[in-house]
């Protein structure tokens, strides 16, 4: 984080100081001329996506290292932050869809070649939740620092990695190399009465990962009700591909888990 502006001549700290607020007020610099009204919109948003991202990216590393030290407790607590945070993005999808179809062209043409696709926390939070795929830093690095996040994320333990860790712990195995031992593992946890605040890990897990599925659906339905079948700004298909997303899952083992109970 960057350090705090001074004080003021009278030794105390500001408000507006202590979040500098001045300059996150000075960053909504939209590119219509003349001013296109719901570009405002769309720029405060996703700058406000942004903010939430590192904010999930500071508690998902967290939760990860809580279930590494064996914390389960404080692992689930932080999970149901996690939670009301996507509850939140969730939502901003609604403040979105407050733009007509009409609205937004007025100022799409302004966004080309940026894309969404093109958010790099976007894509740390997939791969400190599981989903590694190393085509996105060529796709999506622009800078070396934002290259050196994602080879960084791609190499770290992920979120699944830490749950593993956690039961491991408490004398379940969960070798990387045996599905069978994983399962039978999971279903002890499940089952049995001494195991239940690693199961409400498991459950914590879970909504972060139902969390984001629900949002893939809903920004679908978003992008397609404002574009309809337009290619995204940034090259790709638009909502076909968007659509290809709606099956990604981080805990698959934690869904597939269900049909054996």
């Amino acid at each position: 984080m960057g350090r705090l502006t001074e004080p003021t001549e009278e030794g105390l700290l500001t408000y507006g100081e202590y979040l500098r607020i001045p300059e996150l007020l000075s960053l909504q610099q939209l590119r219509s001329d003349p001013p296109v009204h719901d570009e405002h919109l769309f720029i405060v948003v996703h700058q406000a996506y942004e903010l939430w991202f590192k904010q999930l990216l500071f508690e998902l590393g967290s939760i990860r290292d809580r279930m590494i030290g064996d914390e389960p407790e404080r692992a689930r607590h932080e999970l149901t932050r996690i939670h009301a945070i996507e509850r939140v993005l969730i939502e901003h999808i609604e403040v979105l869809q407050t733009m007509t179809p009409q609205d937004f062209l007025a100022f799409r043409t302004h966004l080309a070649p940026a894309s969404g696709f093109q958010s790099v926390q976007f894509r740390e939070i997939e791969f400190v939740s599981g989903l590694k795929d190393a085509r996105y830093i060529e796709d999506l690095a622009s800078s070396p620092e934002e290259r050196a996040r994602l080879e960084r994320r791609l190499e770290e333990p992920t979120m699944w990695d830490g749950f593993r860790s956690l039961l491991e712990a408490n004398g379940l195995p969960m070798p990387a190399d045996d599905a069978e031992a994983r399962r039978s593992s999971l279903l002890r946890m499940a089952r049995e009465p001494a195991f239940a605040a690693l199961f409400a890990v498991s459950e914590g897990l879970l909504d972060h990962d139902e969390s984001f599925a629900i949002w893939r659906s809903h920004h679908v339905l978003m992008v397609e009700r404002e574009i309809g079948a337009k290619r995204g700004t940034g090259g790709s298909s638009g909502v076909p591909y968007l659509r290809t997303t709606l099956g990604k899952r981080f805990f698959p083992e934690l869904w597939e888990l269900r049909s054996y109970l």
